[in-house]
C-alpha cells in the first residue's frame, strides 16, 4: 500500500504540534485529517474511516481516554488502529491507555516526528499482514 493510500486521523490540542505533525505527515504522502479536540476526533473517526488514529489524551471537550473508549466499544471504529501521542510519561498512563486498547503509547518528548512517522508505517504494514 502506497503512503497516499493511508488516512491519519491526528487528534491534538496544541497548535504548534498539529502542524508540525500533519505537514511531517503530508510531506510523506499520507492523507491528514485533524481535530482540535476529542469531541470533533471521536465524530471524524466514524465519519472518515481513517486508516490510523494518533490521539493526544489531554484533550478539551472529551480527553484522549474517553475518546479510546468510545472507538474501542463502536463496531465501525474497533479495528482502526489507535497510538496515543502525548506528553504523560507515568506508567498508569500507559498501562490504562493499553487496557483500553491503544496499539502503541509514544510520549512526545522522546520521540521526533520522524521517529513517529516510522511508528505509523509500522503499524499500517502489521495490519495489513494481518490481513
Amino acid at each position: 500500500m502506497n503512503n497516499k493510500d493511508i488516512k491519519i486521523l491526528l487528534v491534538e490540542d496544541d497548535s504548534f504540534l498539529l502542524s508540525m505533525y500533519s505537514t511531517k505527515f503530508e510531506m510523506e504522502n499520507f492523507k491528514v485529517v485533524i481535530a482540535e479536540d476529542g469531541e470533533k476526533g471521536w465524530k471524524l473517526a466514524s465519519k472518515e474511516n481513517p486508516d490510523i488514529i494518533l490521539l493526544d489524551i489531554k484533550l478539551p471537550k472529551m480527553d484522549g481516554f474517553e475518546v479510546l473508549k468510545k472507538l474501542k466499544s463502536n463496531k465501525d471504529t474497533l479495528n482502526i488502529p489507535v497510538i496515543l501521542l502525548t506528553n504523560l510519561s507515568q506508567k498508569e498512563d500507559k498501562d490504562k491507555g493499553e487496557e483500553l486498547g491503544a496499539d502503541d503509547y509514544l510520549v512526545k518528548a522522546h520521540f521526533m516526528p520522524s521517529e513517529v512517522v516510522s511508528k505509523i508505517k509500522e503499524l499500517v504494514e502489521k495490519k495489513q499482514t494481518e490481513g
